[in-house]
């Protein structure tokens, strides 16, 4: 089963996560507040970010919205992105992270991503430490494979430690994390948290519109979701949304929510405006015919053993 994390307070979390990546970058500082206010309007109370997240802004201007509701809030970030995994430089980041931020307790730290050049006993016990000492609440790992996650897994419990969270990316055209890395964490109890429900925007149909944004922007972004089929599903993405009189972002992040699995989306947007859709999706029943037809709109990825008879 998986399991829930909860606030400082107690309290289980409450609908989806806002990641904060563009916090200090492309949304200022005023759009950064006025996209945290709406969130907590809406009863959001995850927040995400990481060290390398826009220079550290990030992380700095979260700490100054967080300082009067602390307890009430999940707050995560993120380290070893770069660098490596190695405990001095886990530790390095995570107190810049901590001064930054203006906490001694962060409720959720992740490793970034894997690095196969360090020992992960190094790492699991280094996460230990941080734990044992009450710096972090709960363990994550983002952008892992499921064999590197079982592996953490295994190392992590020589520790006395368990693997809380995990984060990947998950949307329409990003489907892989169904073959194993959904079902695992389902097993496991280990709660997802899923980034990208918009693919880097795609989803909203603004790209058809002839909108600009990261997809025209940045390069890894392009490459990511550069494939003709992704453009066409998100144009019939946008068309069932014209059809529904649902705007299409919502559909989209609505639907990671549905997912059987139960992942909690993380949105993020640059202003208020944008984010609104994605907030709409809170509170949109998403009903199960609903739901094939959009996941009838990508192919399904094939099951882990490719033995498709044995598909349901």
């Amino acid at each position: 089963m998986t399991q829930y994390l909860t606030t400082l307070t107690g309290a289980p979390l409450r609908g989806f996560a806002f990641g904060t990546m563009q916090f200090g970058g492309r949304a200022d500082a005023d759009q950064s507040r006025a996209m945290y206010d709406a969130c907590r309007a809406a009863g959001v109370a995850h927040f995400d970010t990481a060290y390398v997240y826009t220079d550290g802004a990030s992380e700095t201007l979260l700490g100054q919205m967080i300082a009067p509701e602390r307890d009430d809030l999940l707050i995560a970030t993120k380290v070893g992105y770069t660098g490596g995994a190695g405990a001095a430089n886990i530790e390095s980041q995570f107190d810049i992270s901590r001064a930054r931020l203006g906490q001694d307790v962060i409720d959720l730290l992740y490793l970034h991503r894997f690095d196969p050049e360090t020992d992960l006993a190094e790492t699991m016990e280094c996460f230990a430490r941080l734990k044992q000492a009450g710096k972090i609440r709960y363990v994550g790992l983002s952008n892992f494979a499921a064999w590197q996650v079982m592996k953490a897994v295994q190392v992590a419990a020589q520790f006395d430690l368990t693997i809380d969270a995990l984060q990947p990316m998950y949307n329409l055209v990003k489907r892989q994390a169904e073959v194993e890395i959904l079902p695992m964490c389902s097993d496991q109890g280990i709660a997802v948290f899923s980034y990208s429900p918009l693919g880097g925007g795609l989803l909203t149909g603004k790209y058809a519109r002839g909108g600009g944004g990261r997809l025209a922007e940045d390069e890894r972004y392009a490459s990511r979701y550069g494939a003709d089929w992704m453009a066409e599903t998100a144009t019939r993405l946008a068309d069932l949304a014209a059809e529904t009189g649902v705007d299409p972002a919502t559909l989209a992040v609505a639907w990671v929510a549905a997912s059987p699995y139960a992942p909690t989306p993380i949105i993020s947007a640059r202003s208020r405006e944008q984010l609104e859709p994605s907030l709409a999706a809170l509170t949109f029943d998403m009903f199960p015919d609903l739901y094939a037809r959009i996941s009838a709109l990508s192919v399904s990825p094939p099951p882990a053993t490719d033995r498709l008879e044995e598909a349901t």
